[in-house]
This record gives C-alpha cells, structure tokens and sequence, in this order.
C-alpha cells in the first residue's frame, strides 16, 4: 500500500494580536478554510486536517466540507497542537511524513508545499525540512531567520539577525516558511519532548527539535509568503487574494 502524505492545519480561535483570525473573511472564505483549500491543491497532499482548540472553528469549517480536529487549549505552539491531533488519528502507518501548515497564512504556496514534501522524500534521513526564501536584512523579530551549513543543515534557529553583522554586511537573511514537513516518528519524539531552554528564550516551537538532537534540513525556495499576525496583515491579504494565482481553483 502507498503509504500517503497527512497535511496538518494548526489553529486557535483566541489569538492575542487579532482575536478568531481562523474565521475572518476573505473573500467570502473563512482565512483558515483558505490554508486548507491551498494544501489540499499539492498534489503531493493526500488528506488535510484543520486541528483546532474551538468548537466555533470546527462548526465552520465543518459546514465548508473540511475534515477537523478539537484539541486542548493551552498548547503553546502549533507543532504540539499537531502532535496532539496526530494521536488521535487511527492507522498513523499509512503516513510517510506529516506536514504542519500554519492557520494564519491564507496565501500559502501549493507550490511550496509540494516542493517540501518531495524534498523530504529525497532525504529521508532528516527527521525535519523547514523550507526557507532568501530575505532582505531586517531588524523585525517577527521573521524567524535560519543559519545553516552548506550542506544545507540548519544549525540554529532565531528572531534575532543571525549570522551577527559583526564584520561584513548580510545583504539577505534566509527566512523560516511556516511549511514544516515531519517524519511521523519524529513528531511523536517532539511531542514527548519538555519544553526546552532555547524554545523558552525565544519562543520558537523548533528550537526543541534542534535541542533534542532531531536533524532539520532546510530547502531554498523562491517567491513570498506572510501570516496575519495584525489587522493590516488582514487588509493587505484581501487584496492579494483578488490577484492570487491559486484562488480561481477553489473560490
């Protein structure tokens, strides 16, 4: 049997920056309904869950056909709410890898998820492949930049400005895309895992796969991507969702 590729959605209805984001309207489209629509567009995305810790988001996503998960509230990041949700599921050996799509990014790249996910079918051997897209040097500790080896390895994880301009300048910073793509085995090893030093300091849910020992490759990959964290992060994906290349094939 093909054993298959499980998109998992992470969402909560009381965000603090801009409360029940998940169910804003975009277009006539719940933001987290549009997450969900865009991973079931990969083709290398076989079934999407929205895992969600409201009843209020499960009522609609339910109406709009989407298949939905109600976890606990007072998971800390979204990899933990996944790691949850993931329990819960039956016949878990059917999944080769399981891909944490973050909630608030309605304008996340089908494309992006497929070219993690055949990434990650080349080099089984990483637990983890967090994809990134090259930056231009900034100070907002919103982006989450990754420092890696040439061999594409990450080796830390930071809101900060790393590598440190201490004596050359960094033109561009490789950017965290909110796609991560799991081993199975490897999620399960996160969710057993304590919150650890790093992840505490910086509050950065990868920084405990980096603690733990589990081995992170990065894929370098090309276009944009942004979540709404702020109500101007809400306006600014209105408008782009009238010129999105993927909109059309599920509106």
């Amino acid at each position: 049997m093909r054993q298959k590729v499980l998109a998992l959605i992470p969402t909560r209805l009381n965000s603090v920056r801009l409360p029940a984001k998940a169910l804003l309207p975009i277009n006539n489209i719940p933001l987290v309904m549009h997450v969900y629509k865009r991973a079931l567009l990969a083709k290398k995305v076989d079934e999407a869950i929205i895992c969600c810790d409201d009843k209020k988001i499960l009522n609609v996503v339910k109406k709009y056909g989407a298949k939905a998960l109600i976890t606990s509230k007072h998971h800390s990041n979204g990899t933990d709410r996944i790691c949850e949700a993931f329990n819960k599921i039956k016949n878990k050996e059917k999944f080769k890898l399981v891909v944490n799509i973050q909630g608030d990014e309605p304008l996340v790249s089908p494309n992006h998820i497929n070219k993690t996910i055949e990434f990650h079918e080349k080099n089984l051997k990483s637990d983890i492949i967090l994809p990134n897209i090259k930056v231009r040097a900034t100070n907002n500790t919103n982006i989450v930049k990754i420092v890696t080896n040439k061999k594409n390895d990450v080796l830390y994880i930071s809101r900060a400005n790393v590598p440190f301009e201490f004596k050359d300048k960094v033109k561009f910073f490789k950017k965290h895309l909110s796609i991560v793509s799991f081993k199975p085995n490897s999620l399960m090893t996160y969710g057993k895992s304590k919150i650890s030093d790093l992840e505490k300091i910086e509050d950065l849910d990868l920084l405990r796969a980096i603690d733990i020992g589990l081995k992170i490759k990065t894929i370098n990959l090309k276009g944009d991507s942004f979540s709404i964290d702020i109500f101007e992060d809400y306006k600014k994906a209105k408008i782009q969702i009238t010129k999105d290349r993927y909109f059309k094939f599920y509106r």
